[in-house]
């Protein structure tokens, strides 16, 4: 991330820009990593941005793979110089055909949509991850699941660490939950170098619990605040973690939580929202003794905390909604407690 922030963020291209500047750690790690990177489900809210900062960092070779659905995406990606791979990776003999690569991240994944396609679900969640380990056990492997496979846990407490009990709670949860256990027994079993990041919430202008929370007020509609605390993570850290984990694969694959420091009440957050924007929020209901919540400590151990505090995020992000810049139009769905997406 840049060490002179700017105050506010007025387009996506400045946006792009600002998420993806490579700090130090990146750079180093892109060095030890080498020249060639492979992203699997480059399309999806993250990819776009880890494609741009490993080219960043000096990355000679990045292959991102996606069906992009939406073209512009791959457009984007192809002019940035990313080489870019149109696939359904669940077809049979995809896996095949794309290149082989040192490094790879596995970026796949089916949230939204998910209730009433289970099938795909399952596949695409548990399935895919441990083909693509099998088809890559030679090469340093990430592979990108969610906080949302752990318990709810006291707010009271520092969230969930990597030695909790997990408990998924409804299908989503499972299903990721499902795909580390088969992807880490294919990786452990080939001797593959793998690493399981368990993503928190990450947020951008365009999408994210504070996005979700900003529309909210903006358009005064009520905020439920049965789950109450949430964790934040800005997408650039967000990103930049994940480059630098890769360097930390291992055989027998590691698992690491990865979100931001604090636990954050979305009542506190509404209400900040609220006076950036001279509105009062409408709040609804109370806050649960528990919440989806994670501890990174082991993460910032290694690397650090990150670069962009909540405030900053919302100096960028309340502005942007508030004047109506755009949305990837994927609400977060974070209230949820039952698990359905």
């Amino acid at each position: 991330m840049p060490k002179d922030l700017p105050k506010t963020i007025e387009s996506v291209a400045q946006l792009m820009d600002v998420m993806t500047e490579p700090c130090a750690g990146v750079t180093k790690a892109v060095k030890q990593l080498g020249d060639e990177y492979l992203v699997l489900g480059a399309g999806g809210k993250m990819g776009p941005a880890l494609c741009q900062m490993l080219l960043r960092a000096g990355a000679g070779k990045v292959v991102a793979v996606d069906l992009f659905p939406a073209p512009e995406v791959r457009d984007y990606l192809n002019g940035i110089g990313c080489e870019t791979i149109a696939c359904d990776l669940l077809e049979h003999g995809c896996l095949a055909k794309l290149p082989d690569s040192p490094n790879v991240f596995i970026m796949t994944g089916f949230k939204f949509g998910a209730t009433g396609n289970e099938g795909a679900l399952w596949a695409m969640n548990v399935q895919l991850p441990g083909r693509i380990v099998e088809r890559y056990p030679t090469s340093r492997l990430l592979l990108m699941s969610s906080g949302n496979v752990y318990e709810f846990t006291a707010v009271s407490g520092g969230g969930a660490a990597e030695c909790d009990p997990v408990g998924p709670v409804g299908e989503y949860a499972q299903s990721r939950l499902g795909g580390e256990r088969v992807s880490k027994y294919m990786a452990d079993r080939l001797g593959a170098h793998m690493v399981i990041v368990r993503l928190f919430y990450s947020v951008e202008m365009r999408y994210g619990i504070l996005h979700d929370l900003s529309t909210a007020v903006r358009d005064e509609r009520q905020i439920d605040l049965a789950m109450g605390h949430v964790n934040q993570i800005w997408q650039g850290d967000a990103v930049a973690y994940l480059i630098k984990l890769l360097s930390i694969a291992d055989s027998p694959a590691k698992t690491v939580n990865l979100t931001g420091a604090e636990i954050l009440s979305v009542r506190q957050l509404a209400e900040m929202i609220g006076k950036r924007m001279g509105k009062t929020p409408k709040l609804n209901g109370a806050e649960g003794s528990t919440a989806l919540l994670g501890n990174s400590g082991q993460v910032f151990s290694l690397f650090g905390k990150p670069a962009v505090s909540v405030e900053q995020m919302l100096d960028w992000i309340v502005p942007w909604v508030r004047d109506g810049k755009g949305s990837l139009g994927k609400p977060t769905k974070y209230e949820r407690r039952d698990g359905k997406f």
